[in-house]
């Protein structure tokens, strides 16, 4: 008994056109009724595996006899399926393949929406009936215009954020700490199921079930919930580029590349020592289309950041001279541009208000930009020029940043060719990297200094915000997946500084729209003085749409800067609402401007008005102006 697949359509499958795979494949609890016309309630198991000699399935429910329910081809589809009477969700299984090669090899279901936690490998027969409780969210969502709102993200592995804790457990403890911080968003490391706990999850095994080492699919989904009802968004890393080549996971699933392609020159990525999927396939078209859609849909996902594009875009990514060359002679690989073009449009059709964020380290013309318009269709890239740039200057003596003083500026030289997010993600942080903190010079209040100023740089940038877990309160070590984040350290001076600083940072990064209003059009930005490599200052104003405006000055020499002369676009009152030498930050709480200061008709840095302000010894100050003041002749948003 097949439970019903001979009368299905699978034409959307073999098409690329299937959208919703885990509906058909997979493990499915269903009532039918038998030859008697009785109701029989079981579960439904089908697979695709169009090379295998036979397949069975066999589990807790058979006491693990590989002999007794053999799958049923159904013809032309390269699909399996049986129905077992008496079996329900909580039910363990594998497939036992007999491939094309020859071999016996036992298989997790790839469609498997649940999975054993890790180091245990076996698929679990699931049916979800949680109630959503954020309707408000999704409905502000399906309105949204995330580049024209805040995004402030806070980037978490979700095993080393706090050890041990689970789905239920992070429900409560993560939402209040990324609430009381003030992030808009949260964003996860892989969460699909991969099978090493002490990792990061980008060798995902399982791609449609939740890490069951945290709890069950319905826990994941109350823990996203609740984020949604304290008003964050989540995000979670995809990992569609590549995938790992445990025995009894994707690869030769049916004793053949099925998934993967069978040269090695395509069909493995030596970095990591992964298979790659096979993109112009169209079943796996389908398969990888679906787990995007499957994540927003089923768990009401707000975003996804896709992993490694590169890895995907270039057939001679970490091959040497060893790749095979696209149909024009080319090293553009033009099936995987067309699966990103296509899943990107479908899921911007298809869920208002969602986002796909491109981890993208090259030049690649057009990540953010639309399909119809020739891009790749994502919403957002990673700026990892910036990143690296920044990150280089923030190392060197400050003695010595003079001569780098155009690592900090160059980025806007390019900061409206694409929709960009800021990161100082993970990867900043493991790997002999070093810790934030400890990349920045000097003793311990220069490094926090340091990091004060640099943050606030950061925030005030075009671009949206991202930050990895631990460095909002100055982590020393590297980042250790299995020992987690060292909580100790942010209730001691400069740590806790820090902390309360980014609480800070967040809270006047929602309040003030120039921060991020325009961040992808240049109107928003505008330098007052791009060029003081002498002072190790650099000076600029955001705007909004309206001209509101907010000047930011940062500086990153150890001495203060009194009476700096600084053009802005009105004359009046502008109040400092950021100063991150205060003594709350940990900082000296000796410079300062008193709260406010005045700026006068006097032309400066070609501005029609200017203002003397003190910027203190390695910290940002930041103005806004109020418009109650004295009045001004407006020079707008030149």
């Amino acid at each position: 008994m097949t439970g019903g697949l001979h009368g299905w359509d699978f034409d959307g499958f073999h098409s690329g056109g299937d959208t919703e795979l885990w509906k058909r494949l997979g493990s499915h609890v269903l009532t039918l009724d038998d030859a008697d016309g009785r109701s029989v309630t079981g579960t439904r198991f089908a697979v695709w595996a169009p090379n295998a000699r036979e397949v069975r399935v066999y589990g807790d429910f058979n006491g693990w006899n590989g002999e007794s329910h053999p799958l049923e081809l159904i013809p032309g589809s390269g699909v399996w399926g049986i129905f077992v009477p008496d079996v329900g969700a909580g039910a363990v299984y594998k497939y036992k393949i007999h491939g094309a090669d020859g071999r016996w090899v036992d298989k997790a279901d790839p469609m498997a929406r649940f999975a054993q936690g890790a180091p245990d490998t076996a698929s679990i027969v699931w049916e979800s009936n949680y109630a959503w409780n954020d309707d408000d969210w999704i409905a502000r969502r399906a309105a949204s215009q995330p580049h024209a709102e805040p995004m402030s993200i806070y980037e978490v592995h979700l095993g080393g954020w706090r050890p041990g804790k689970t789905y239920l457990e992070l429900a409560d403890e993560l939402v209040e700490y990324a609430s009381w911080q003030g992030y808009t968003h949260v964003e996860f490391l892989p969460l699909a199921q991969h099978p090493f706990l002490g990792s990061w999850g980008y060798q995902v095994t399982g791609y449609f079930a939740p890490m069951s080492n945290y709890g069950t699919p319905d826990e994941f989904r109350y823990l996203v919930d609740r984020l949604h009802q304290a008003g964050i968004g989540v995000i979670m890393d995809w990992v569609p580029g590549h995938f790992p080549k445990d025995d009894w996971a994707l690869g030769r699933f049916d004793g053949t590349a099925l998934y993967e392609h069978a040269d090695p020159r395509q069909g493995e990525q030596p970095d990591w020592g992964t298979f790659v999927f096979n993109f112009g396939r169209n079943e796996v078209k389908s398969f990888l289309v679906s787990n995007a859609l499957y994540w927003i849909h089923e768990f009401h996902i707000d975003g996804l950041r896709v992993d490694a594009v590169a890895s995907m875009l270039y057939l001679d990514y970490s091959r040497g001279d060893d790749w095979v060359p696209n149909a024009y002679g080319g090293r553009e690989n033009l099936e995987a541009v067309d699966f990103l073009r296509y899943v990107n449009k479908h899921l911007y059709e298809r869920e208002p208000g969602i986002v796909t964020i491109a981890e993208e380290s090259t030049s690649w013309p057009g990540v953010s930009k639309p399909v119809h318009e020739g891009g790749l269709g994502f919403g957002f890239k990673w700026n990892m020029g910036w990143m690296n740039d920044s990150l280089t200057y923030l190392a060197h003596e400050p003695i010595h940043r003079q001569y780098h003083h155009n690592q900090m500026t160059f980025a806007l030289m390019y900061a409206f060719s694409e929709n960009f997010v800021l990161p100082i993600s993970h990867d900043e942080v493991v790997h002999g990297k070093g810790s934030m903190i400890n990349k920045a010079p000097g003793d311990d209040w220069q490094k926090f200094a340091n990091l004060r100023a640099y943050y606030a740089f950061m925030w005030a940038h075009p671009g949206k915000q991202l930050i990895f877990m631990g460095n909002e309160f100055g982590q020393r070590r590297e980042f250790d997946e299995i020992r987690g984040l060292e909580w100790w350290v942010s209730d001691l001076w400069g740590h806790r500084g820090l902390q309360l600083l980014f609480r800070r940072l967040n809270a006047l990064y929602r309040e003030n729209s120039p921060l991020w209003q325009l961040d992808s059009d240049p109107r928003g930005f505008r330098w007052i003085n791009a060029d003081d490599a002498g002072n190790n200052v650099f000076t600029f104003v955001r705007f909004d749409t309206e001209g509101r405006a907010l000047a930011c000055a940062v500086n990153f020499a150890p001495v203060p800067r009194p009476d700096y002369l600084v053009g802005l676009p009105h004359s009046g009152r502008w109040v400092e609402v950021l100063n991150t030498d205060a003594a709350e930050f940990d900082g000296s709480g000796e410079w300062g401007n008193q709260g406010e200061v005045q700026a006068h008709e006097i032309p400066a840095n070609g501005f029609d008005h200017s203002a003397e302000i003190t910027i203190p010894p390695l910290a940002a100050v930041w103005f806004t102006f109020d418009p109650t003041g004295q009045p001004d002749g407006d020079a707008g948003m030149q």
